[in-house]
């Protein structure tokens, strides 16, 4: 499921925002793609981990699939050619947005329901594990049970640490594929067929999914008041210092050192390879991202987690400075490469820290938080790109994201201790 949905949303990225681009020739417009899509996603994600902590999580990710393929629906038609002859250009690109706007809608109940669905899938109870009471007197047996305990804690955050990373490396070796097959189909054959592709490819992931087992909620019978809820999944996030800097860093670093959102516009303006090379740099943080995930997976995170976690968000930020001064298509894919790979070990490392770091009753209330942290800074970083690009120009703008990334890194190693010292 996880590779159809990647391939579905990643080729409608590619293939939505070079269609707009080519209607408006403005890379603002662009940047308007990403705030359509945060607003929605944003908005209802808090609630939808509410909902994936009380309600079967299985039906309710099945629910935004088909909220995606409505959405994705809708697209297809109202940018067929049939329709683009009766609408004018400017109502074609304003649908487009309203449907860019229902499909962030979809991704705000997706993001925490499948994040959280995660350790009911992977985790399974001890059955060997003593659980009934014994006498206080039996202290060979509570020391006992209290080992047993504590090595299937351990067991447990091994195996969620595992599940995060393959998850990450499913979406990564996904996202290679997806974005080059979004330009070679847009260029060869079209919008209308590229979008039947992305129809066909959100289908297959519903009939996939359909195939897992019903997940019933963790808390049954709840009758706290939903925004003491809703309360209590920022509270957690806010009070816990590593998983709230973990969140920021990553949140702020792609809010400004972003620039997928004008690759339509290097690739076009400055780099001049078409929508087929689109797809090549869209493709290739994502090559190196699951190259690198795959080395974590095989080899142990290097170093102490925390500063690891520093050392990378700084790499992703001077290899985006150097990608917006690159001419050069070639240059541009190796940068492209090394910025995924950066990216990658930031991404693995902040999916772990919450998949040890929740309770399970929390998971879906946290996994939103998550989702707006970094649902915003993906899609309202790609409004400040674009916005950035039209009052400085488009390799300013991206010169100057990665400069401040450099400078949020800079200023979080001084002052959070707790990422410094944190290991898991």
């Amino acid at each position: 499921m996880r590779v159809f949905i990647t391939f579905a949303f990643l080729i409608q990225y590619v293939v939505a925002g070079w269609e707009i681009y080519s209607i408006t020739k403005d890379p603002f417009s662009l940047g308007l793609i990403g705030l359509a899509e945060a607003i929605p996603a944003i908005s209802i994600a808090l609630y939808a981990g509410h909902l994936a902590d009380i309600r079967n999580k299985r039906n309710l990710l099945l629910a935004s699939l088909v909220g995606m393929f409505i959405s994705s629906l809708g697209l297809a038609i109202f940018t067929s050619e049939y329709m683009r002859s009766i609408n004018s250009d400017s109502d074609t690109v304003i649908l487009m947005y309203a449907f860019i706007f229902t499909t962030g809608l979809a991704r705000g109940f997706y993001g925490p329901t499948a994040t959280s669905i995660i350790p009911q899938i992977v985790l399974t109870s001890n059955n060997n594990i003593q659980t009934n009471p014994l006498p206080d007197t039996d202290l060979d047996a509570i020391e006992n049970i209290a080992d047993q305990q504590t090595t299937a804690k351990s067991n447990q955050n091994k195996q969620l640490i595992k599940a995060s990373t393959m998850n990450s490396t499913v979406w990564q070796m996904s996202a290679i594929i997806g974005p080059a097959l979004g330009g070679f189909i847009y260029a060869g054959l079209g919008m209308t067929i590229s979008m039947i592709i992305v129809l066909i490819c959100i289908l297959t992931g519903i009939i996939l999914f359909a195939k897992v087992s019903s997940k019933p909620p963790v808390q049954l019978n709840n009758t706290e008041p939903v925004f003491e809820r809703l309360k209590q999944g920022i509270r957690f996030v806010f009070q816990n210092k590593v998983i709230l800097t973990a969140l920021s860093l990553d949140m702020f670093s792609v809010l400004f050192g972003g620039a997928v959102a004008l690759l339509p516009v290097f690739a076009e303006d400055i780099l001049k390879c078409g929508p087929q090379g689109l797809g090549i740099l869209r493709a290739m943080p994502s090559l190196g991202a699951v190259l690198t995930i795959s080395y974590i997976s095989w080899k142990k995170m290097p170093g102490r987690i925390g500063y690891t976690l520093l050392w990378a968000v700084a790499g992703f930020g001077v290899t985006i400075i150097l990608f917006g001064l690159s001419t050069n298509f070639y240059l541009s894919m190796v940068l492209l490469f090394l910025n995924g790979a950066f990216d990658s070990v930031s991404v693995v490392i902040r999916s772990n820290i919450i998949q040890v770091l929740t309770p399970d009753e929390m998971r879906g209330r946290v996994a939103a938080v998550n989702t707006m942290f970094i649902g915003s800074s993906n899609e309202l970083g790609a409004f400040e790109s674009g916005a950035a690009a039209r009052l400085m120009g488009t390799v300013p703008s991206v010169v100057f994201g990665g400069t401040v990334t450099l400078l949020i890194v800079a200023f979080t190693a001084l002052k959070s201790k707790a990422i410094k010292t944190f290991n898991y």
